[in-house]
């Protein structure tokens, strides 16, 4: 072979090697365009406005952003998933310093007492229910660094079937449970329960409006004047029979409910969109709402779940959960200790 013949072929060699780098890079940029986006520290520090104290700080923090960077990674390349992760507004936080704030729903023992099931004689449901589609749910909320997630799952529900009762959609006050629900279980920032705070707004015959008394993300002093201007009222709350996702259908079916579920994982903090089917256990520590169930083209079921994490977390604040497994707690416990608000 001659010289020039021998150089044109690792021209050639060349420029195909160069090709297929190039369409293997922008395949992957567009399997992973929330992954690639920021995989800068800096770029995503720029996109959150995030800042941090000292060089040590931003070190440190550029780590663990690192890390998790390749958690996600890894996730989604995994196989057999039906969910994917990706880098939000959380990417900094250690998975115990992301939970520690946020998830502090204080689950209660089970009591041996039997309350009654309103929906219990309920024997045909839509196969698929959507409450935002109804005009029952109210935009997704943002709780911050404080562990008042019990607080969002309540007025959740409440909003709902407040709607359902009056045919109107308001949304109500987390920060008055906040500051004013404090002389039981519930303790604002540092955790609370779904039950109580439904008590609460019992026996303090309503609850205000979010624009009369708008969220803080801190403890604050009870605005006694506000919490008595009543926008919604509840007469009382039902649990749902536990550990039977056929009884929450019927449930969810009906109204907007609230649940508890264990969200513990990294998995749960970097969820991005699909039916979460993830590993998680029975701790529950964090409440949501679950305002929804479907079933997806590939025929997997979930619960729609409302979180309370702002809209850059999940599918614009939502999360699909895996719905009728076969541990009877429900996936993440979400069959465990569900309420709702009766009115």
């Amino acid at each position: 072979m001659s010289m020039s013949s021998t150089n044109h072929t690792s021209m050639v060699c060349l420029v195909l090697l160069f090709f297929s780098a190039t369409l293997l890079s922008h395949t992957a940029s567009r399997l992973l365009p929330d992954i690639s986006s920021y995989e800068s520290h800096e770029q995503w520090m720029a996109h959150y406005g995030r800042v941090y104290k000292d060089a040590d700080e931003k070190e440190r923090r550029s780590k663990i952003f690192q890390e998790n960077v390749q958690y996600i990674h890894s996730s989604n390349n995994g196989m057999n998933k039906g969910y994917k992760l990706a880098v939000n507004e959380f990417a900094d936080l250690t998975n115990q310093e992301f939970t520690s704030t946020r998830n502090r729903f204080k689950a209660h023992e089970c009591s041996t007492s039997t309350s009654a099931f309103r929906y219990e004689n309920v024997t045909a449901v839509p196969s698929s229910m959507d409450w935002r589609k109804k005009g029952a749910v109210t935009p997704i909320k943002d709780q911050g660094q404080c562990g008042s997630c019990w607080a969002f799952s309540a007025v959740g529900a409440m909003e709902g079937i407040t709607q359902l009762t009056t045919g109107k959609l308001i949304s109500l006050s987390e920060q008055e449970l906040v500051d004013c629900d404090t002389s039981g279980v519930d303790q604002g920032c540092e955790g609370g329960l779904m039950d109580d705070a439904f008590e609460f707004i019992v026996k303090n015959k309503g609850l205000t409006t979010e624009s009369n008394y708008p969220y803080k993300a801190v403890d604050g002093s009870c605005n006694s004047n506000e919490a008595s201007n009543h926008a919604a009222t509840i007469t009382g709350h039902e649990d749902v029979p536990a550990n039977s996702e056929s009884a929450l259908l019927k449930a969810v079916a009906s109204q907007p409910i609230s649940v508890a579920i264990d969200a513990s994982g990294s998995d749960f903090q970097f969820y991005s969109s699909g039916v979460f089917t993830g590993e998680c256990g029975t701790e529950l520590d964090h409440g949501v709402t679950a305002v929804g169930y479907g079933t997806t083209a590939d025929g997997t079921k979930y619960w729609l779940v409302k979180n309370s994490w702002g809209t850059t977390w999940g599918e614009e604040g939502y999360i699909m959960m895996q719905r009728d497994v076969d541990a009877k707690e429900g996936i993440c416990g979400i069959a465990m200790q569900a309420s709702y608000p009766t009115a």
